[in-house]
């Protein structure tokens, strides 16, 4: 199967170039300025659209097993191919959590069978199972997963012991949740004693405070120098925390890295009088200034990646009041065009957004052929048209929960078409499930 794109404006490596794409089966065979005699089974013309290497989120919450009354492995990759990603890793807090490497395994040969897009499961630490983390094959797995804050599920992880031997021993990236345990447990009983059940849902980001995050995350970063540990701090909601990160060196030269999540870039505190639970994420979506100085981290290189944090929830679920409300709530196909319309307010570059959501974190975690429009490479790829608004509606949602904090939302762009590894799995409104993603290979 050869599938040629042609008149395509690609967005790569600091780039905006016109260009033709030969893709002959997985790979991209050639890129030139006219490949449109060359044979090809299916062509597709993109004039008027730019070509991006499909996204690389590195954190997502599948739900699957135990949790797929909320989401699975074949919902939520499909709509994460709705939106461009092409790419997943996903977090192990799922039932039972993702805590020996027999487990880690059966997570696998799940999205062998349902995932349209390619994957990769973290490792998750816990306090007693150190032994089985240190048998992860880093060519095989992602990352290990530490929840340094209990956020959703049972992984907390808060004895020092086991947080210096994971520092200390791990030979592939740790990843980490950085919220300090106590500081919330303070907070909520203070905010408890003043409204009982009824908290507001704007006091979220006062329970699950910025000092809460900086203790966890300067933690994190202190054991991360102390033992030369490859640390990546998920989900930066603090303008304090950007400190604690620098540009100085290159990102395939950085020990410490840090991500930025889709949320943290869009909303800030002022929506919870309209959103209300549907943006309770943890960490809480906080102050404007904490949202602009997050964006002006990313766009210094002290934060190095873009992601999603995709968490569904039921709506039922997210209708209780704060203390019962759970965290978390779908992003994946929507993650791409709320970028692009940051683009379109002057906000954030195209070439800037493919190389935070695309070409940094095959940097990152060393994925093998991925992230880049490259000859030889795997054909990830999205199509998007600048210029075709739509509105988020109930009816056009594909996470499995149904619902979106998008919601009524207008988006100026459009994903038009997804590849996966060759496999036209998305155009314009249209899944195809006839082929499965791959699993991602490391080069470590």
């Amino acid at each position: 199967m050869a599938t040629k794109i042609c008149n395509a404006r690609i967005v790569n490596e600091g780039k905006i170039e016109e260009a033709d794409l030969l893709i002959e089966g997985k790979i991209i065979s050639r890129i030139g300025k006219d490949l449109s005699a060359l044979p090809a089974t299916k062509t597709i013309d993109a004039q008027g659209l730019f070509l991006l290497p499909g996204l690389i989120d590195d954190q997502v919450h599948f739900r699957e097993p135990g949790l797929t009354h909320k989401a699975d492995i074949f919902t939520e990759s499909r709509a994460a191919v709705a939106g461009g990603i092409t790419s997943f890793m996903e977090m192990p807090n799922t039932v039972p959590n993702a805590l020996t490497q027999e487990l880690l395994e059966d997570k696998y040969q799940l999205a062998a069978k349902k995932s349209l897009a390619n994957y990769s499961f973290f490792m998750g630490i816990s306090n007693d199972n150190i032994q089985e983390v240190l048998k992860t094959n880093p060519k095989e797995v992602c990352g290990l997963k530490i929840f340094m804050g209990s956020s959703t599920g049972n992984m907390l992880v808060d004895n020092e012991t086991t947080l210096r031997n994971v520092f200390q021993h791990a030979e592939m990236l740790v990843a980490t949740h950085c919220e300090d345990e106590q500081t919330i447990r303070d907070n909520m009983q203070q905010f408890r004693e003043k409204y009982g059940e009824d908290v507001p849902m704007e006091i979220h980001p006062l329970i699950r405070s910025a000092e809460a995050c900086y203790k966890s995350s300067s933690l994190a970063v202190s054991l991360a120098k102390e033992y030369n540990t490859k640390l990546h701090i998920l989900h930066i909601s603090t303008g304090k925390e950007t400190n604690l990160f620098d540009n100085s060196k290159p990102l395939s030269e950085k020990r410490i890295t840090a991500e930025a999540c889709i949320h943290h870039l869009w909303f800030d505190d002022s929506y919870y009088a309209e959103k209300g639970s549907l943006i309770k994420w943890n960490p809480a979506v906080k102050t404007k200034d904490d949202r602009d100085t997050i964006l002006k981290a990313l766009l210094d290189d002290k934060i190095d990646v873009i992601a999603t944090d995709h968490a569904p929830h039921t709506l039922e679920e997210k209708q209780q009041t704060y203390f019962k409300a759970p965290s978390g709530g779908p992003l994946v196909q929507h993650s791409l065009v709320a970028l692009l319309e940051m683009y379109h307010q002057g906000k954030i570059s195209l070439e800037k957004i493919v190389e935070k959501a695309c070409h940094n974190p095959a940097i990152l975690f060393q994925i093998e052929r991925r992230g880049f429009i490259r000859e030889g490479y795997y054909a990830d790829l999205v199509l998007v048209d600048l210029n075709n608004a739509w509105k988020v509606e109930k009816s056009n949602i594909l996470a499995k929960c149904g619902w979106s904090p998008f919601e009524g939302q207008t988006f100026k762009s459009k994903v038009m078409h997804t590849l996966v590894s060759g496999h036209l799995a998305y155009t314009d409104g249209k899944l195809n499930d006839s082929e499965k993603g791959m699993r991602l290979h490391f080069d470590r």
